[in-house]
């Protein structure tokens, strides 16, 4: 490689070798490894050079999470304009060949900048919000059975030619708004866009190529012509049309035209890839299909975990507008990245085990595969109900469906978009369940419109045993009924326990290289509102219970240089899991353990065994209360206070370490002091979303979380009850009126985050990084 393509400083390099590393040069996006798994062809990239320049695409690329996400969400810096640059350059004669058709293609909502990209987002947007979405549904089921009612008797059938490549085109079209009659030959026309953009055709191949994009745009005016004559009726482009006469400036003659053509390919092709990709993920782990063949309720649960592991869009790129720095490598102003999204969606740094489908992974809704932030994808909740009824089809119909043995998936080569060009499946007839119930075939399930909500993402466990731990507690072991490890947790880490009706959390206090068990203590309160009192009554060995989690609002500081651990009463069960890991690990801590008297403290023998003389014990009925102001005295460099029980114990901490440093003292709340939203009382607000660029209302009675989700905005949740942290967002201006139990003084103090689900905005407006 010569130093005039490089742009790496080679001044600065070692004399008599290029700094581009050997791994770095040799990158291949076109090449068999990266077309057939993306993420595992760049996963040196993640662990070893995560940000590196390819000489051979003449980019720079881009591989983990925290590093694609910032690009995602500076749009300015890394500009979108080159998004449908097509990567190889364009012969001579493929140039001409799209002149004599007229070709001018614009930006779109994909590729265009600051200012022009907003206004037109927002005016377009409304089609794609859930309650205008779920009308699309009975249209995509009514496709979707057509087509597996033409094969459902076969035996054998290759899905992407037989339906998912036909059904998600259609589903686009009639989105669009595009006529019957025109449907057909749209269809002919749109594969070649993406090769004539992200692939690299022969200048031969070109010119095929581009005859057909010349006839795709030539027949998109032609169709974009006749909805003008009468745009009254459904779909995104008469809607858009009907929008261009409020907003002339904003939405023009040339950027209909662009969008109508643009938009068949966004909304058909990544969607047809996704579901291809998702059911040979899922057939390829067969315990996860039957699992979702037993509980459809894990589908959209399921379509995540799918679009995460194996989405359909491996990378964007984007054009750096000034001297910056990514991953902490110098980027030059004029340098083009390929960030690679399904990299990022398979990082060690952000997702537990993420080769692994785990259709209860609490953060799978954090994928990048629609993009983030200004630029995310407008059409994600569409893709998801389609994903969500061929999977519930396929599931409910032919749930003995499996591969072909050795049959050899070949992707079209392109550096952005991927799925099998074809996905040969089989099965017994005569073992389709239909036959013995025809009522089958015609069951309807509920699609649900967004992000699935993490209430869902439960696993089956059951009770090993149920033993008094103390008076009125009981300590409860926990495994999973299929016999699998649960995941792992740390300290503090609690798990949300499904008791009847009621959702309870609990904080874990086994040991956490117990892979095959949970454990949890349970008080018997006198003013349960039922969660302690079912535990009680309810769970014996061989109980099953629905459980979520484990998830850790309540981390400890690895830095410190000593800890202050306090419990009171039943707080002793995330206390006694920290004060073992410190032991474990030779760090300093002590152990103050409060209650009325010692037969009603749970695990105190094993603290005292495990403990010793860093263990103080503190009873009423001994008169060896805790003097909390006299512990808390004297502020100590680098020590952390960690402490969960009464809010009265809670309160006398926080007061007696006001003097503290504020983000010394770190709490676990038993309850919640949310209240009902009273309007007579409340404000109604504004919130802007700095990173897509939205302003979202939310009203005097109805939650942040509630007006962003009405808005298409993905929040994840869980407790809404502002006690378990599921559902914080970062704050960038705004005074926020916090009323969740998660936060610290000095978080609360510090202003940039909240809880979305109980916190307000405290005057008329409030900015989040959303």
């Amino acid at each position: 490689m010569s130093t005039g393509s490089c742009p790496v400083d080679h001044a600065a390099a070692a004399a008599g070798g290029c700094p581009v590393s050997p791994r770095a040069s040799a990158f291949d996006p076109f090449g068999p490894e990266y077309q057939a798994d993306p993420p595992a062809a760049v996963r040196w990239s993640r662990d070893e050079e995560p940000v590196f320049y390819s000489p051979r695409l003449g980019y720079w690329v881009v591989t983990r999470y925290d590093d694609v996400k910032a690009v995602f969400r500076d749009n300015t810096t890394f500009s979108p304009s080159i998004a449908l640059e097509k990567i190889t350059p364009v012969s001579a004669e493929a140039t001409a060949t799209l002149a004599k058709y007229g070709y001018a293609m614009n930006r779109t909502l994909v590729n265009e900048d600051e200012p022009e990209h907003m206004p037109r987002r927002r005016v377009l947007m409304h089609p794609f919000t859930p309650e205008q979405l779920v009308h699309h549904e009975p249209m995509v089921r009514r496709l979707t059975r057509e087509y597996v009612d033409r094969f459902v008797d076969a035996g054998k059938a290759d899905l992407v030619d037989e339906m998912l490549w036909e059904v998600p085109l259609t589903v686009a079209l009639h989105f669009l708004g595009v006529p019957e009659e025109d449907m057909a030959t749209l269809r002919e026309y749109s594969i070649a866009h993406t090769v004539n953009t992200w692939g690299r055709p022969s200048p031969e191949e070109q010119v095929a190529v581009a005859e057909n994009v010349g006839k795709f745009w030539q027949y998109a005016g032609t169709v974009l012509d006749k909805l003008r004559q009468d745009p009254s009726g459904h779909g995104w482009i008469p809607y858009s049309i009907r929008a261009q006469r409020e907003h002339p400036d904003v939405i023009t003659d040339s950027y209909l035209h662009s969008i109508m053509m643009a938009g068949i390919v966004a909304a058909h092709e990544t969607t047809a890839n996704a579901a291809a990709n998702a059911i040979k993920l899922l057939l390829e782990n067969r315990s996860v299909w039957e699992e979702i063949c037993a509980d459809p309720g894990l589908i959209p649960h399921a379509v995540e975990e799918c679009l995460r592991h194996s989405g359909s869009v491996a990378a964007w790129r984007r054009l750096v507008t000034r001297d910056t720095t990514v991953g902490g490598v110098p980027i030059p102003r004029g340098a083009k990245l390929l960030i690679v999204n399904s990299s990022a969606n398979r990082d060690e740094r952000h997702f537990d085990h993420p080769d692994e489908v785990d259709l209860r992974r609490d953060n799978a809704t954090d994928h990048l595969t629609f993009g983030y932030g200004s630029h995310q994808c407008l059409g994600k909740n569409l893709a998801r109900m389609e994903l969500q009824i061929f999977l519930d089809e396929l599931t409910r119909r032919l749930p003995h469906l499996e591969l072909v043995p050795d049959q050899e998936f070949t992707y079209v080569p392109n550096t952005s978009f991927r799925g099998p060009e074809h996905l040969w499946v089989q099965w017994d007839p005569a073992a389709n369940p239909e036959r013995a119930d025809p009522s089958i075939a015609e069951l309807r399930r509920p699609v649900r419109i967004g992000e699935p909500s993490k209430r869902g993402v439960a696993r089956t466990v059951s009770v090993v045993s149920a033993v008094r731990a103390a008076e009125d507690v009981v300590e409860v072991t926990l495994a999973a009924t299929d016999g699998k490890p649960l995941p792992r947790w740390s300290p503090g880490a609690h798990v949300d326990l499904q008791l009847g009706e009621l959702s309870r959390q609990y904080s874990l206090c086994g040991d956490p290289a117990e892979a095959g068990t949970y454990r949890i203590a349970v008080l018997k309160d006198p003013d349960s509102r039922g969660g302690s009192r079912y535990v009680h009554e309810n769970l014996r060995p061989g109980t099953t219970l629905s459980l979520r989690g484990p998830r850790n609002h309540f981390r400890l500081d690895p830095t410190a240089r000593h800890y202050v651990f306090v419990a009171g009463g039943i707080g002793i069960t995330p206390i006694i899991a920290m004060a073992d890991h410190v032991k474990a690990a030779g760090g300093s801590y002590e152990l103050h353990y409060c209650g009325r008297d010692t037969t009603a403290m749970a695990l105190l023998d094993r603290c005292r065994r495990d403990h010793g003389d860093r263990l103080h014990v503190h009873t009423s009925a001994d008169g060896t209360r805790l003097d909390v102001a006299a512990l808390l005295a004297n502020p100590a460099e680098g020590t952390q206070i960690y402490a969960c029980g009464p809010e009265r114990l809670l309160d006398a901490l926080a007061e007696a370490s006001a003097h503290w440093p504020d983000d010394a003292l770190h709490v676990e709340h038993f309850t919640t002091t949310q209240q009902v939203l009273d309007p007579a009382v409340e404000h109604a607000f504004d919130v802007d979303l700095a990173d897509s660029g939205l302003t979202v209302r939310v009203a005097a009675d109805q939650t942040v979380l509630a007006a962003l989700r009405a808005a298409g905005v993905d929040v994840p949740s869980d407790c809404e009850e502002g006690l378990c942290g599921t559902c914080e967002v970062p704050v960038l201006d705004g005074e926020v009126d916090h009323r969740d139990v998660v936060l610290t003084k000095a978080e609360r103090a510090a202003g940039t985050r909240m809880m979305t689900c109980c916190s307000r905005a405290c005057g008329d407006r409030i900015t989040l990084r959303l």
